[in-house]
């Protein structure tokens, strides 16, 4: 089949986890007799989840890339994870599709991951239909299906079809568009197509107006012809739908049973008939503001959007060509690299299936093997130009865990096995606290790192032992205090000689210098760590020469890196040098900077320290009938409710939480709300730890050591 641009389509299915997007993906599949059967999960014989740990967990983990032919069209499939924690892989598919499934449960209706989706689908304004899937369900209710999604996304829902039965007697689905009627056989499959009944051709009716209406009101012509006939014709009536579906003003709703096999073709005949082809999509935004034509007689730029490793093959790319025409043998300049990199092998794929192709034009999907030095969201050209397509912005990590191996040899199996990893999920944020002298690995939430650590028992053989990581605690003190102190050294030859006095005392946002003292120099130190000193230079009569304020501020600085209670660093304090002595053969900066160490340390302890503790800012989404347990959850863990709002038909509940009570969070919530609830944190500040826990955390240390 001779393939232009305007030929292919872009398809990513997207959906809440159960929503069915895998086994729908098995029916367009056998639909286009690419399969002979349908697979299902739960026999792990599925063309798209087809990695060993998918068919292990049974759900999927993965973004998989499948292709079919279908009428006029290459339809490449994109199937996604739908667990909150696999949001990486979501975008990925995201960015290069062109066209996305959004598939609601029939069941369940708008969920969480349905609204967290729609938040990113809106970002990349990604045309886009519902798929009320999993009708033959016992309790699918298609109506509060359909209500949910009027209610979050307005008017821009409009229902194509709707099932005269749904439930096990599901396998009637009137369409409105085309004004007939499917009937499946009992056991799913081809439909025949007959007429509407009686009894339904007023709402079906009703609904192709409705139809017609959206597809006029974005086009003149369309206008004009509509008002002049009262009616468009087939043709016109795809045209029109079409320009509505690509500005986002239209998101029109199919009913399906996935485990029947009952809609899909339909569905496929609409994605060939009316979704847009990628020139049809508004041209692609470069780095430097300019725009990338979707043409194949334009330069071959590429963006590769996913990479895996595989045994035996090393690192397998997944890309779109976004303009020009990739032949097989053709050489690409990486504008990230640097470096040039050859084609040897294009492959179109079918899950774990790569067949090889001699070339792929502007707006396909393809795969190519052995890159040397490209990577995800890498850009390649066909010149040395500076030409990068925008990446996709994959999402902060969420929840963290620290190693707990000690042994160097396994630690570097880890480390290595870790940066492959990485390189697949961008997700995954690898940090060597030396702080904390911990491997902490950072990631989308519980899920997500169980699945980590899975895959390097499992792949590369690693028992990777998971603790949870230390707090980054801070020091700082309550109350002003004044400290002299003299360092004297004389052993032979020149000696050392200091003595340096000055108040220390806490820093306040906005505060006033100090009435008492002539102020000479302010300096504000931000202190690598966070916080800050403020130091005072108040020497008057040359009592300390000036020179030596660097080497006093050195010794003050030095010493907040380990605070008096348990070690840890030293935030917003002031400290205003006042007075001392020098001698003018044995003072130096040496001198000067372990005076004033000393003299910070002494007075830190007379000055009532305390640990501050990291506070994050915390935003749950829920539903309303799990708020109470979710806020009495939270009230468990000292966290202060800061306020209570309505968001869509969920609850936002936000609070000021510890960090220290954030460790389990990501598994209690979806223990509480059955996965149906999600979270997002960001640091507030460190605040004073209640005395009771203070005085643990120095026991502890004491314990310890």
């Amino acid at each position: 089949m001779d393939i232009t641009s305007k030929d292919i389509r872009n398809v990513v299915l997207l959906g809440h986890a159960g929503s069915g997007k895998t086994s729908f993906v098995e029916n367009m599949l056998l639909e286009a007799e690419s399969i002979n059967r349908l697979g299902s999960v739960g026999q792990e014989n599925t063309v798209s989840d087809y990695t060993f740990i998918e068919r292990d967990k049974k759900y999927s983990i993965f973004t998989s890339t499948m292709h079919i032919f279908w009428k006029n069209s290459k339809i490449n499939i994109i199937d996604t994870p739908g667990a909150d924690d696999l949001i990486g892989e979501v975008l990925s598919g995201l960015r290069v599709a062109d066209f996305g499934l959004m598939m609601v449960n029939a069941r369940y209706g708008v969920e969480v991951g349905t609204e967290l989706i729609m938040e990113y689908v809106n970002g990349f304004n990604t045309p886009l239909a519902f798929v009320i899937n999993h009708m033959d369900d016992g309790r699918a209710d298609f109506e509060t299906a359909l209500s949910q999604l009027k209610d979050r996304y307005g008017s821009k829902v409009q229902p194509l079809q709707y099932a005269l039965e749904s439930g096990p007697n599901f396998h009637s689905i009137v369409d409105a568009l085309q004004m007939v009627m499917y009937v499946f056989p009992p056991e799913g499959g081809r439909p025949q197509k007959v007429d509407i009944p009686e009894s339904e051709i007023q709402k079906a009716k009703s609904w192709h107006n409705t139809l017609v209406e959206i597809a006029a009101e974005n086009d003149e012509g369309l206008m004009e012809r509509y008002f002049e006939k009262g009616k468009l014709s087939e043709e016109e009536l795809r045209k029109g739908l079409n320009i509505a579906l690509s500005m986002g003003d239209f998101y029109p709703v199919f009913v399906a049973s996935s485990s029947y096999n009952m809609g899909s073709g339909r569905i496929m005949g609409f994605i060939n008939d009316i979704a847009p082809a990628p020139p049809e999509r508004p041209w692609e935004k470069l780095s430097d503001g300019s725009h990338l034509e979707c043409s194949p007689d334009k330069d071959t730029s590429i963006l590769i959007y996913k990479t895996i490793s595989e045994p035996n093959v090393g690192n397998v790319s997944y890309f779109k060509v976004y303009s020009g025409v990739l032949s097989r043998g053709d050489q690409l300049f990486n504008v990230q690299q640097n470096s040039t990199e050859g084609f040897s092998h294009i492959y179109v794929a079918n899950g774990k299936e790569r067949t090889e192709v001699a070339r792929l034009i502007a707006g396909d999907i393809g795969v190519t093997t052995k890159l040397k030095n490209s990577h995800t969201n890498n850009t390649l050209h066909k010149e040395a130009k500076e030409v990068k397509i925008r990446g996709i912005q994959f999402p902060p990590p969420r929840y963290s865990m620290a190693i707990a191996q000690d042994s160097e040899a396994e630690l570097d199996r880890i480390a290595k096995a870790l940066h492959i990893i990485q390189e697949e999920d961008p997700t995954l944020v690898v940090e060597q606290s030396v702080e904390l002298n911990q491997t902490i690995l950072h990631g989308q939430g519980q899920l997500h790192l169980d699945i980590i650590k899975y895959r390097l028992e499992k792949s590369f053989g690693v028992n990777l032992v998971l603790e949870t990581p230390r707090i980054a605690y801070r020091e700082t003190i309550s109350m002003a205090v004044e400290e002299r102190y003299r360092h004297k050294k004389q052993s032979g030859g020149s000696g050392q000689f200091a003595e340096v006095e000055m108040r220390i005392e806490p820093l306040y946002p906005d505060m006033a210098m100090p009435h008492d003292l002539n102020v000479r120099q302010e300096e504000i130190v931000d202190l690598p760590w966070g916080g800050r000193l403020r130091y005072l230079w108040c020497i008057v009569g040359g009592n300390i020469d000036s020179r030596f304020s660097n080497a006093i501020k050195k010794g003050i600085v030095q010493r907040m890196e380990m605070g008096p209670l348990i070690g840890s660093k030293c935030i917003d304090i002031q400290v205003s040098v006042m007075d001392g002595k020098m001698h003018t053969v044995d003072s130096n900066d040496m001198a000067f900077q372990l005076a004033s160490a000393q003299a910070f340390k002494q007075g830190m302890i007379r000055a009532k320290p305390k640990i501050l503790e990291p506070i994050m800012e915390l935003e749950v989404l829920c539903q309303s009938d799990i708020m109470g347990e979710i806020i009495g959850d939270l009230q468990t863990r000292r966290a202060v409710i800061t306020g209570m709002d309505a968001e869509g038909h969920y609850q936002k509940v936000k609070a000021n939480i510890p960090l220290s009570e954030l460790a389990d969070y990501s598994n209690a919530l979806r223990s509480l709300s059955q996965g149906k609830a999600k979270f997002a944190s960001e640091m507030k500040g460190y605040f004073d730890v209640p005395y009771d826990i203070q005085q643990t955390l120095m026991q502890d240390l004491s314990v310890g050591g």
